[in-house]
């Protein structure tokens, strides 16, 4: 009996030709990642190429820094108005009081004398009040004297009238008439008297009340009369006058800033940071800079930490006196210390960080550089902190990528 021999399902046929075309696929696939890769070639002479190094990190920046009188006072006008004269230029050194300028506001003006004069008829009448308080004070002591007097006419006339009563030499009805006559003044005086100390009282209190008003009125009068004293514009301390430009007939708004005095106690420089750095300088930080030959040590003294432009300010003051040759807006370059100084791999500074943002660069090897990414910690004025990425002594471009950032690999010629 035949015996039924079942087909296998691959044979080695099959086999053979499905590792072939799978083979071909990975070769293909290959090539066409190859393809892939965009080849620029470049010239030595036109790239940067730096070599990565190991050794102190150096974390500081420097600025640029411009030299300000350690204290500057604004002067400003506490009323808007035009400039009707001007007394001094910009750069005159002046004491305090000096005349500036004049403003003239018209309006303001008029307000002010018709305040003064209401002030003033307020004050007069309350003045008027007091008058009529006193002469009343016055009246009354008088009616006083006059019943006390009467009360001791009546009360002796009273007396000698009780003993002639006694001894019958007058009669009862005379008698009456007398002692009526002594206790009718008797409680007029009571009574003048209690009114005489409630009119007291009253007065007291009246009289209070006008002197505070009249306190609080001549106030008002003297701030009517210095705002208009103000506007000729005074010096309020001695120094140097700057940042002032006033001409004839040009507005100003109320306390808007006419220039600066400088007062000439010393010096502090001032330096726009790059943002980059806002989380890292603080104020008590040690700085240094160099002038005529010689280092001066300073210290970060305040931080402004609104950005404008990509920076934002610091002020730095010198560890003693300030150098006597300074001078208002010399320029001098200050080394920022941030840090103490570290062992760490460093990557020269250049242009290529703005291509790439230092995610990756292009590293050097045979001739042929290609892409790697990294990771950059720190950077001062010439190095980056390389934190991971790159070995020592590799080469990196280090010059701008913009040519050929798009590109994987750039073959460098000689």
């Amino acid at each position: 009996m035949d015996k039924i021999i079942e087909k296998k399902r691959f044979s080695t046929k099959k086999i053979l030709m499905l590792t072939g075309g799978l083979l071909l696929a990975v070769l293909m696939g290959y090539g066409y990642k190859l393809s892939l890769n965009k080849v620029y070639k470049a010239d030595a002479d036109k790239l940067t190429i730096s070599k990565v190094k190991y050794g102190d990190f150096e974390d500081v920046v420097l600025l640029n820094a411009s030299v300000v009188p350690l204290t500057s006072v604004i002067v400003s006008s506490p009323e808007g108005g035009t400039v009707a004269e001007i007394f001094t230029e910009n750069g005159a050194s002046v004491v305090k009081g000096t005349p500036l300028l004049r403003i003239a506001n018209p309006n303001a003006l008029s307000n002010y004398t018709s305040s003064e004069t209401s002030i003033i008829e307020q004050i007069n009448q309350l003045r008027k009040v007091r008058l009529d308080l006193e002469q009343n004070q016055r009246v009354m002591a008088q009616d006083m004297m006059v019943i006390e007097n009467t009360l001791r006419t009546a009360g002796r006339k009273y007396k000698i009238d009780s003993a002639l009563f006694l001894n019958k030499v007058i009669t009862r009805e005379e008698f009456n008439t007398s002692s009526q006559d002594y206790e009718y003044n008797k409680g007029r005086k009571a009574i003048l008297k209690q009114a005489v100390k409630q009119e007291n009282q009253s007065r007291t209190m009246q009289l209070q009340q006008i002197d505070v008003s009249v306190t609080r009125m001549n106030e008002s009068l003297e701030t009517i009369r210095k705002n208009i004293e103000n506007m000729t514009i005074k010096a309020p301390v001695s120094g140097r006058l700057s940042s002032y430009d006033p001409v004839i007939g040009k507005s100003y708004t109320a306390n808007e800033m006419l220039g600066k005095i400088d007062v000439m106690q010393g010096y502090k420089l001032q330096a726009g940071v790059d943002e980059y750095y806002i989380n890292r300088v603080k104020e008590g930080q040690s700085a240094n800079c160099e002038f005529n030959g010689k280092t001066y040590r300073l210290t970060v003294r305040k931080v402004i930490p609104e950005v404008t432009a990509g920076q934002f300010q610091v002020e730095l003051v010198f560890e003693g006196k300030s150098p006597d040759e300074l001078r208002r807006g010399l320029s001098l370059q200050v080394k920022l210390t941030l840090s103490d100084n570290s062992k760490s791999l460093l990557l020269a500074q250049g242009q290529f960080f703005q291509s790439t943002g230092g995610s990756w660069v292009f590293v050097l090897k045979d001739g042929k550089a290609q892409k790697r990414n990294v990771k950059i910690g720190r950077k001062n004025y010439l190095y980056y902190e390389i934190m991971e990425g790159l070995q020592k002594d590799e080469e990196v471009i280090t010059s701008s990528y913009d040519q050929f950032n798009q590109y994987d690999i750039v073959e460098v010629s000689k």
